[in-house]
């Protein structure tokens, strides 16, 4: 099971480590929410887990646990900038739906 950063998004992860002054990497989860069942979530890693998984890239972790690698496995996390909007974009293969808004997507 993988999944990879964009060089764009380590950067971003870099910066916001920094200004935070802590941490050891971002945590990336899935929880259930929206109507098409599931959604991102981020978070800082302070600490590992025994049930995570470390991937590395740029110099950045990506901390995930364990039972979310099957809804993400193969994603490839990016940051974009499209106008004045800037965020994490998502590109995950396993995904077969999403909802009207953007929020929520299925496996």
């Amino acid at each position: 099971m993988s999944v990879t950063l964009t060089e764009s998004a380590a950067r971003q992860i870099k910066k916001q480590l920094e200004k935070r002054g802590k941490g050891i990497g971002l945590k990336l989860g899935i929880r259930k929410s929206g109507c098409s069942g599931y959604a991102y979530a981020l978070d800082y890693a302070d600490q590992l887990q025994d049930n995570e998984t470390v991937f590395e890239e740029y110099g950045v972790k990506l901390i995930i646990k364990q039972d979310d690698l099957p809804y993400i496995d193969g994603m490839e996390l990016d940051y974009r900038r499209e106008g004045i909007n800037e965020a994490f974009q998502f590109n995950n293969p396993n995904v077969k739906a999403t909802c009207g808004c953007g929020e929520s997507f299925s496996v």
